[in-house]
């Protein structure tokens, strides 16, 4: 799509509003890829925890509707079965890390956006509620300013650190066939 065709930019508005957006979906892009690929490596955990054959694992998997069930599910076969010392506290440790980021990705992932094509500012919309002792919360609205940006390039540094030590766990205990 090109600068003009745009959906952010509509005819009258400047290049930085544009530019903007470009720069944050190509991150959110690089976020959902990262992110996918990273998860699926989960497949492999689960096949070598509960010792089953990949296309089980694969069922397992895709059985279950969310991330953090997945990784409890490993946690809870890796506190239960198959690793033992280093293994097991490498394992779990992995899994934190897993749980970690996946803050910073939902917050880009399960957002509305905002766009104010007069200011040239871009902000997500969190719809998560809240609930308080006498209230409910939702709606967190948060500007992506170069502070978040600065942020969303470190979630994608550490989810990418994250895939090759999960890779290299999977190598060095064994779980790929």
């Amino acid at each position: 799509m090109s600068r003009q065709q745009h959906p952010a930019s509509p005819a009258g508005t400047g290049s930085g509003m544009a530019e903007n957006l470009d720069a944050v979906l190509l991150r959110v892009g690089v976020m959902n890829y990262s992110w996918s690929n990273t998860e699926s490596l989960l497949i492999h955990l689960l096949a070598g925890l509960a010792g089953v054959r990949e296309d089980v694992a694969v069922v397992l998997f895709l059985s279950l509707k969310s991330t953090q069930a997945r990784i409890e599910l490993i946690e809870r076969l890796a506190k239960l079965c198959r690793p033992a010392g280093d293994e097991r506290t490498e394992l779990l440790a992995l899994m934190q890390r897993f749980t970690r980021l996946a803050s910073t990705r939902n917050r880009f992932n399960h957002s509305i956006w905002s766009f104010d094509l007069e200011q040239g500012s871009i902000s997500t919309i969190l719809m998560r509620i809240a609930d308080r002792r006498d209230g409910v919360l939702f709606g967190k609205c948060e500007p992506l300013d170069a502070t978040e940006m600065a942020r969303m390039d470190e979630a994608l540094k550490v989810l990418g650190e994250l895939n090759r030590a999960i890779w290299s766990f999977l190598k060095r205990y064994g779980y790929l066939a």
